[in-house]
């Protein structure tokens, strides 16, 4: 049943769920692929176990990055585990849907899921009955969104997963408990974080106006107009150019790492867009950066634009290894297909790197800009200024 499974979720197939895969396999009925996945004894943490193995034996890069970010499978009824009316990033509304946090293994050769937790709201994680009828263990508590990544980091950690570098979206970025685990753990990491984000100031001597939040750095930003053109990586159009400056910042009560400096790095696009309300402004987006005192801007761009890489997997999941199109309910069957669809993602992310020309450059965003040159060079960390 399991090569049935993983072929299907391989194949071509316009839907991945049971009864196509089923049919695929000469089954009479998906009686055979529902009872793998929901009573046939086996564990999903094991084959996680095994998949990561073969991800880092087949893509590991000491230099990787690890991404965090959440998707959402939108879902009919109540009964599927974890199913509620919850915010659904692919439409921007709330829906009815399952979230699931995942977790992504970016490398020169490739990227791909290496891990994934289910995400349990409160509703759930109190509701006793609910918990019993979709197999819920007693040890799943209620876990936020972030605190379900750092589960995830603390485990690459464990296993001695090698990488360099973690990236998340802002939902994370602006979580405290998420990056007091990196501090404590020594991690660098490119978080974009909101315009709200609450700041100390640069350091040094007390600045007019006050920096308290991110969006006050635009100020001098602009006017001082220290702004430096890189990409931030390929996307389907090309090239992703934007404008870019970083600062020195302090965070209340948040030291880095030992040898680590705080920077704020700001983005902007390239041309003025019409904005909410007829406005044409500039796009603004804020990266909190932790690294070491020497990284260069290059650097913490790069690393910054590696965050859509996950992007990259949770579309291609849905789209190409049935990662949202299962019909089970339970916890433990959740679990299982997820993983198995972990899987055929690897798989197909290994074939491609293997097949990869010989000679064939990294990918755009793995390397410095051409007549870039300031790849090798640290930024000076002087009193909040904006640092090219």
């Amino acid at each position: 049943m399991f090569a049935d499974l993983i072929e299907g979720l391989l194949s071509d197939l316009g839907r991945k769920n049971g009864w196509t895969m089923a049919e695929r396999a000469a089954h009479a009925t998906p009686h055979r692929i529902q009872k793998f996945l929901g009573e046939a004894a086996w564990e999903a943490e094991e084959l996680l176990v095994e998949v990561q193995d073969y991800i880092v034996a087949e893509l590991g890069d000491e230099q990787a990055t690890l991404v965090l970010d959440d998707t959402q499978v939108i879902k009919k009824g109540t009964r599927s585990v974890g199913v509620a009316h919850q915010h659904c990033g692919s439409t921007g509304d709330v829906r009815n849907c399952q979230v699931m946090v995942m977790l992504t293994y970016a490398a020169e050769d490739g990227h791909t899921f290496c891990d994934r937790r289910l995400y349990l709201p409160a509703a759930w994680a109190d509701d006793d009955q609910r918990r019993r009828d979709a197999g819920v263990p007693e040890e799943i508590g209620f876990a936020t969104k972030p605190q379900l990544g750092v589960q995830m980091l603390a485990r690459a950690l464990q296993r001695g997963t090698p990488f360099a570098w973690v990236a998340a979206d802002a939902d994370y970025g602006k979580d405290p408990g998420l990056r007091a685990f990196c501090h404590q753990a020594a991690l660098p990491y490119a978080l974009a974080v909101p315009v709200t984000f609450p700041l100390a100031g640069p350091p040094g001597k007390p600045r007019q106006p006050a920096v308290t939040q991110a969006g006050d750095l635009l100020h001098y930003a602009s006017t001082r107009g220290e702004w430096e053109r890189r990409s931030q990586g390929e996307g389907s159009k090309g090239q992703r150019y934007y404008d870019w400056t970083w600062f020195a910042v302090d965070l209340p009560g948040r030291s880095p790492a030992d040898g680590f400096a705080h920077n704020l790095l700001i983005r902007r696009s390239t041309q003025p867009k019409q904005l909410a309300g007829g406005r044409v402004d500039f796009e603004y987006a804020y990266f909190l950066i932790h690294a070491p005192h020497d990284t260069p801007l290059v650097e913490a761009v790069r690393r910054a634009g590696v965050r859509w890489k996950i992007e990259e997997n949770n579309e291609t999941g849905k789209q190409t290894v049935g990662l949202g199109q299962y019909q089970v309910r339970r916890w433990d069957s959740w679990h299982r297909h997820i993983t198995c669809a972990i899987l055929a993602l690897a798989f197909l992310t290994v074939q491609r790197a293997q097949h990869r020309e010989p000679g064939a450059q990294p990918p755009p965003e793995q390397s410095a800009e051409p007549g870039d040159d300031t790849a090798g060079k640290a930024p000076p960390h002087q009193e909040g200024s904006a640092c090219h």
